[in-house]
């Protein structure tokens, strides 16, 4: 979907739009190094981050902030109003930055973030089917509406060898064999369509004693169909170098994760530009030709404080990573 350009402040609000940014500061503290500068917010959400760097901008600074979530790209305008001077809505997957960008004269910029996985509203709103908490939510879990296919048509079609896999490798879930077998089974009988449906299945394929520690029970294998659905990881890893291509020189790229598999593209990714070389290690000189393209600012990702972890529960599991544009000078 190549989306569309959205003016803040066209559409009326969804009031019940809320998310609570995950290291507000410390990300808009890395990524705005020029007021005037130009930054993408490539997860606009409810706009939390985009609101705080449109607060430090001035002069021809400007924000291009994106999202594929119809509710988000509503709220945001709303919220964004302010600075409609300096600001232009796109709705969008972050995975069409460079074309997007491209369409409106955008070849480079000064910063990008990332704030990764699901907002507090797509979490909380039961309509939207992302929630195992509510048990008569009917299963959904897209980011984007217009996609046609819902987690219940993974449910459905996957085999049980690719229900294992994905919920081994998508939720790291150590009993995915097992929940893969049972969801086969179920779905012989009658469709698995609400959460109360797949949390029974889920429940009797853990054992009691596991199902006692480490929160829900349910909560590896939605956010397995969620990654799955949304095309999250293979998004992220195919759109990172292309971020760090867009970036000027002393430009930034600030990504927030939520859980390990994002977290480690984003280090490989970030460490694979820093030091590029191919060659042997017992080569005396690079012959590769290869160059870094900038380096880490965050050897060991930056964590949320405990104020902010205490204040906000699902701020636990975030990490930030931030790398820097290789300047002229090298």
């Amino acid at each position: 979907m190549n989306g569309s350009e959205v003016q803040p402040g066209t559409m009326m609000t969804k009031k019940e739009f809320e998310h609570v940014s995950v290291m507000l500061y410390e990300t808009v503290d890395a990524l705005v190094t020029d007021p005037e500068g130009i930054y993408v917010d490539g997860t606009l959400g409810g706009a939390g981050h985009s609101f705080e760097i449109c607060s430090r901008l001035s002069g021809a600074g400007r924000l291009i902030g994106i999202d594929q979530d119809a509710a988000a790209v509503e709220a945001a305008g709303e919220r964004l109003k302010p600075f409609s001077d300096r600001v232009t809505i796109i709705r969008s997957n972050y995975a069409q930055m460079v074309p997007r960008l491209a369409e409106i004269g955008i070849t480079q910029v000064d910063g990008i973030m990332l704030d990764l996985g699901v907002s507090s509203y797509q979490l909380d709103e039961p309509s939207r089917g992302f929630t195992y908490r509510d048990e008569n939510a009917r299963l959904d879990m897209r980011m984007d509406q217009q996609q046609s296919m819902t987690a219940r048509d993974i449910l459905a079609d996957y085999s049980e060898a690719e229900l294992y896999r994905m919920i081994r490798d998508n939720g790291e879930e150590k009993f995915a064999k097992n929940i893969a077998r049972r969801i086969v089974m179920a779905r012989e009988k009658k469709p698995i369509e609400t959460a109360g449906e797949l949390n029974e299945i889920i429940r009797a394929a853990i054992p009691a004693k596991a199902r006692a520690t480490g929160g829900h029970p349910s909560k590896r294998t939605y956010q397995a169909i969620r990654i799955e659905l949304n095309h999250e990881l293979e998004v992220l890893e195919d759109s990172l170098d292309g971020m760090i291509d867009l970036l000027k020189p002393g430009g930034r790229l600030c990504v927030i994760t939520f859980h390990s598999i994002e977290d480690r593209i984003v280090k490989n990714c970030f460490k694979r530009n820093e030091n590029p070389c191919t060659c042997p290690p017992n080569f005396p000189v690079c012959v590769c030709g290869k160059t870094s393209r900038g380096r880490m600012l965050t050897k060991k990702p930056i964590l949320p404080s405990e104020e902010e972890t205490e204040r906000n529960r699902r701020s636990k599991s975030a990490k930030l990573r931030v790398f820097e544009k290789v300047t002229e000078n090298g």
